[in-house]
């Protein structure tokens, strides 16, 4: 709240100098060395009010009223500089070391959100594409629940499209399937291993064999009516295909509140559809049921291969497909029977929002207009798609093995095992595979959501995994030597003191990290938590290297530093928490 209370002055000022209507504002110094805060308002009051703006900014400092908590001056051409007193500085230390989110405020009007991310398909192994968004929308999830929303978390499990159809055609014609089909022998246990098998098969016969996939079809469509024997095959291959995603998605430390996918929005469908009908919303197009989404003289931007590129656009916006010519459902169509349930299962929900990739954002168009026009999305819902950027290769290309495969997700858990366990033991430390894994994966989550979540970046785990600089690992460890202090000193009592720059600029980072939350919900991007909380780690280490906590002999000091590490270890760990982070004790 200090930056709060430094506009609450400064508008007093204002007042009381006859500048009505100024609405004063400051921000962090980009010049930290000269001043805490600075204000640069009165370039436009001045130009307001026909007066030099350094007159402008004098005339509001000489009017603040003496306090305790800041200094201020003005200086040329025209800002107002702001130093915060060392009582205020310990004021903030000392609250937000017993305020229970550390001197984060929860919001006042808060929201019930329901996010849509994991998105794994059913019967495929997860991949290299499946990783950001569980990282993202668990990282969302957390940040929202923080400030107080209400969020229900749905990993919607791609489980009724043609990959379905796919593998349990491919795994009928290898014969895995006859006991279903003939009756005959015994019932066929059904592995990963089959799976990973029959769909890649299934995937690349398609592209080649059009009998194959129109095959596919009718028996995706057979899935889809709950045909025996198609359906119980559908289950079986449900449920294993489901057990380790589940084991995947809890070592990436994902959580969902409900474990639904486009099945379960089945029932849903034909109702959905009616209402389109109904409401005159629908035509047929080569015997497919559409409707037609775009609106007058607009045009969709094209994605640009390069930043410098011109931007081009196509136009119009493609109708949304509700049923192939065959009567099979499709995306759009499960997409938009999943809103109409979650709202008919959820009460004045908000917003719903979808953690997919930007490639998918034409989709998404489609669906949210279709739900608005039929009034599936109620007025006032806002239906959002947070669209990430791509995990490259050092080439700019997605990041793929040697041979151009897509790498499988649990190939990458292993790999992060691997690696953070090489780089603990070069640094003496005794490795579990639990150890590895938080350290793993805590890397490459900080390494992702350190870039701002639209944008490509380049999967780097050697500098992920770095000990030293922006980096998860870097954040790790400094709690883990916090920990190491703390357990060797029985230091009890006393108050934080802000005597050096160290401890000041210990402080700033704390403001300017809870400050960083805001802009994260704001932005719907993690990367500002991220770089703010190294810049605490990085205050924290310059501290540490100046002052020797353990051997200091005065009492009171030696109180207050064991304080100040209990703070920023507090602080650090709410960041990391938020961002889906585990804390090792030790490392």
């Amino acid at each position: 709240m200090i930056k709060e209370e430094i506009e609450i002055l400064l508008n007093e000022a204002c007042k009381k100098a006859g500048i009505q209507d100024a609405e004063m504002k400051v921000s962090f110094s980009n010049l930290p060395e000269i001043c805490d805060y600075q204000c640069n308002n009165a370039f436009a009051l001045a130009k307001k009010v026909g007066k030099n703006p350094l007159e402008i900014a004098e005339t509001i400092v000489n009017n603040i009223e003496v306090n305790e908590i800041i200094t201020v001056e003005a200086v040329k051409p025209a800002f107002i500089n702001i130093k915060l007193s060392q009582k205020a500085l310990e004021k903030v230390a000392n609250e937000c070391l017993v305020t229970e989110l550390g001197g984060l405020e929860k919001h006042q009007n808060t929201k019930k959100i329901i996010m849509d991310y994991g998105g794994a398909n059913v019967a495929k192994a997860l991949h290299m594409g499946h990783l950001r968004s569980p990282i993202i929308g668990e990282g969302l999830k957390r940040l929202y629940r923080i400030f107080g929303d209400e969020v229900i978390s749905d990993v919607h499990l791609g489980d009724w499209g043609l990959q379905m159809g796919l593998t349990e055609l491919q795994l009928k014609e290898d014969g895995v399937l006859d006991y279903y089909f003939t009756g005959k022998g015994k019932e066929p246990e059904i592995t990963l291993d089959m799976l990973n098998e029959a769909y890649p098969k299934a995937s690349a016969r398609k592209n080649e064999d059009k009998e194959f996939l129109a095959q596919a079809e009718e028996v995706t469509l057979k899935i889809q009516k709950k045909e025996e024997p198609y359906f119980t095959i559908y289950k079986k291959i449900r449920e294993v295909s489901v057990s380790k995603i589940k084991q995947h998605y809890g070592e990436l430390g994902a959580t969902f509140d409900l474990w639904y996918g486009e099945s379960d929005a089945s029932e849903y469908i034909d109702r959905a559809v009616n209402l389109f009908v109904e409401k005159g919303l629908t035509r047929e197009s080569e015997g497919a049921l559409i409707v037609d989404v775009a609106r007058e003289g607009e045009h969709i931007p094209l994605p640009k291969k390069t930043p410098d590129e011109p931007q081009r656009y196509k136009n119009p916006m493609p109708p949304a497909i509700l049923k192939k010519h065959n009567g099979a459902d499709l995306y759009a169509t499960t997409d938009i029977a999943t809103i109409l349930m979650r709202n008919e299962n959820h009460n004045n929900v908000d917003e719903i929002q979808y953690i997919v990739d930007n490639r998918q954002s034409q989709h998404f168009t489609q669906v949210f207009r279709c739900c608005k026009l039929s009034g599936i999305s109620p007025e006032g819902q806002s239906l959002t798609h947070i669209g990430y950027g791509t995990m490259n290769g050092a080439d700019g290309k997605p990041f793929k093995t040697r041979s151009g495969d897509t790498i499988k997700l649990e190939d990458i858990i292993n790999m992060l095992v691997e690696k953070a366990s090489e780089k603990l033991k070069s640094n003496g430390v005794e490795v579990s595979r639990d150890l590895a894994l938080k350290i793993g994966v805590g890397a490459m989550k900080f390494g992702d959501l350190s870039n701002t979540i639209a944008k490509d970046y380049v999967f780097d785990l050697d500098k992920f995994l770095a000990f030293e600089g922006k980096t998860g690992p870097y954040i790790q460890y400094t709690v883990a030597r916090i920990n190491s202090i703390l357990n060797k000193v029985g230091v009890e009592g006393g108050k934080i003191q802000i005597q050096d720059k160290d401890e000041h600029d210990i402080v700033m980072a704390i403001l300017k990290l809870l400050n960083a939350y805001e802009i994260c919900y704001q932005d719907r991007s993690l990367n500002a938590l991220c770089l703010a909380s190294y810049d605490l780690a990085s205050a924290f280490s310059t501290f540490y290297n100046n002052h020797h906590i353990l051997n200091e002999q005065d009492k009171e000091k030696k109180a207050s530093y064991v304080l100040l590490l209990k703070l920023v270890k507090k602080e650090l760990a709410q960041a990391l928490n938020v961002l889906g982070i585990e804390l090792p004790e030790r490392m």
